[in-house]
């Protein structure tokens, strides 16, 4: 009846759907968008790292037993460089940037098996909190509200039980 938050990165996605297959019984809670990174090998490879991030997700949401949590993408190793502007950025950058993820893993995953989360204060370093949740409203506005329901509080409502 536990569940297990799993943080990894993009390239060890198939490690967690081997996961997944293993232990069926066992929510799988997939946290910050399955990791996208930006930085180090994957520095100036967004559009390659996208493209094998989405196959990897696509796959792991054939597992019924994962959900994901939306979010963690201010982090500095996803490579948007939002830590070193000399201004901070507004909700609707972040959202323009989020949008093929989080898009993304709300059509592969449903809503149902989709929570926005606070990633902080890692994300502290990128904006501040009102400007994160405000990114998620923009990112949301196209949904009904029995969708913004579940991304806002009633898919991890289920999940953890609260």
């Amino acid at each position: 009846g536990l569940t297990l938050d799993i943080w990894v990165y993009h390239t060890q996605l198939a490690d967690v759907a081997r996961l997944a297959s293993a232990c069926a019984q066992t929510t799988l809670v997939l946290n910050h968008c399955g990791g996208p990174l930006g930085i180090g090998p994957y520095a100036g490879q967004r559009a390659a790292v996208l493209q094998e991030w989405q196959t990897q997700i696509q796959a792991l949401s054939r597992h019924p037993n994962v959900v994901v949590k939306l979010g963690g993408l201010a982090m500095p190793r996803c490579g948007f460089g939002w830590h070193e502007a000399a201004r901070p950025v507004g909700s609707e950058v972040l959202a323009g940037a989020w949008a093929p993820y989080i898009d993304h893993c709300i059509a592969a995953f449903g809503v149902q098996r989709c929570m926005f989360e606070s990633n902080f204060p890692m994300d502290k370093t990128s904006c501040s909190y009102r400007t994160l949740w405000n990114a998620f409203k923009r990112l949301a506005q196209g949904a009904s509200a029995s969708e913004k329901a579940a991304l806002f509080e009633a898919t991890a409502a289920r999940v953890y039980r609260l």
